[in-house]
């Protein structure tokens, strides 16, 4: 995941408050359209699985794990397309983009007979908008919208995206480089929708967000963790992944929830329509959604964990870091960031160009 959850999506980058972080790149292993019963093609972003994981599989199963990644959503879309839903056994990605793959067809129904473990989801992750049945998807992980700051050098305590305004942050504040979740913290805090389709209103959160421009230190998609651990900056707007690896790093460090509202994403798995080894990608869906297993994935990603049996497993302090606390979602003023129109999306690029300029980017 590359490092932590925030939430998006759509439009040429990363979007998601997930994926936005992973930055995992193309591997070197190229998955065949012709794969022996004893390989899983596998493909998602990278650094989400610690190799003991993979192995474990190949271990169990006698299953060989041919892991390739890919750095954006939309990368993982194309080479979908392209092979028409063939070449890859199982592929973990975003919501809005997954969304987008099952209404070309390119996703199977899942048999959910061949997944005994599935029970194990935790049942708040699953019923969303790209696959509101559960028909073809498995929770794989999840993100919310974070601010984090260093108290000793923050004057005050962060409770909203409006705190980030305050000229006492002049310099000090880091963001990722998600452009419809950086848009989207005017967006709210103007009282309007991450998904609002009008330009002119996304063109009025582009002239708050130029307020914001002194205050920022960095836009840095990846690792915008360091510059918060190092100390080079005071608060930082980060994925989920990279909040984990802050606190890990620097337990002194606070996490704040926007009052204003919480953008919030979903990764999941599904199996192409054409998967070479289907019998193989349920066997590694089941595998994964094992409790052991499970802790060991989301303890290395970072990501909030969505499954349930796993969660028992994580020691007090991991427990705070990777578990919603009950009723998070429910209680708070939660939304998932979606796609737009084009016009929307060219409003929103507009406004992300103009911003990035001010702030010296």
């Amino acid at each position: 995941m590359k490092k932590l959850f925030a939430l998006a999506l759509a439009g040429a980058l990363c979007l998601s408050l997930l994926a936005g972080c992973s930055g995992g790149s193309a591997s070197s292993t190229t998955a065949g359209s012709t794969a022996a019963n004893g390989e899983l093609n596998l493909f998602a972003f990278g650094e989400m699985f610690p190799q003991e994981v993979l192995d474990g599989f190949t271990q169990e199963t006698g299953i060989k794990v041919n892991y390739s990644t890919f750095d954006t959503d939309e990368t993982m879309l194309s080479r979908l397309e392209t092979s028409k839903g063939g070449d890859y056994d199982v592929v973990i990605a975003d919501d809005y983009i997954i969304k987008t793959a099952i209404d070309e067809g390119l996703v199977s129904e899942l048999d959910k007979d061949k997944i005994p473990n599935l029970g194990n989801v935790n049942p708040i992750y699953q019923g969303q908008f790209f696959d509101p049945e559960d028909k073809y998807t498995v929770p794989h992980g999840a993100g919310v919208m974070t601010i984090v700051y260093d108290p000793a050098l923050v004057g005050k305590e962060i409770t909203s995206y409006e705190d980030l305004w305050d000229s006492s942050l002049a310099d000090n504040l880091a963001i990722i480089g998600n452009y419809r979740v950086i848009d989207g913290m005017a967006l709210k805090l103007m009282g309007e929708s991450y998904n609002v389709e009008d330009p002119a209103v996304i063109q009025s959160a582009g002239e708050k967000l130029l307020e914001l421009a002194p205050n920022i230190r960095a836009i840095q998609d990846a690792n915008t963790q360091d510059l918060l651990i190092s100390g080079e900056v005071a608060a930082a707007v980060m994925y989920t992944s990279q909040t984990y690896l802050a606190k890990i790093n620097r337990s002194d460090l606070e996490i704040a929830y926007p009052t204003e509202g919480l953008g919030f994403g979903l990764m999941a798995q599904f199996v192409p329509v054409n998967a070479p080894n289907k019998d193989a990608a349920y066997q590694f869906i089941n595998y994964l959604l094992d409790p052991e297993v499970g802790k060991q994935c989301f303890e290395y990603m970072g990501y909030y964990c969505t499954n349930q049996a796993a969660e028992e497993l994580f020691d007090e302090a991991t427990k705070e870091l990777l578990v919603l606390p009950e009723g998070f979602l429910e209680e708070n003023d939660i939304e998932m960031i979606q796609p737009v129109s084009a016009e929307a999306e060219e409003a929103h690029m507009q406004v992300w160009t103009e911003f990035k300029s001010a702030c010296g980017q």
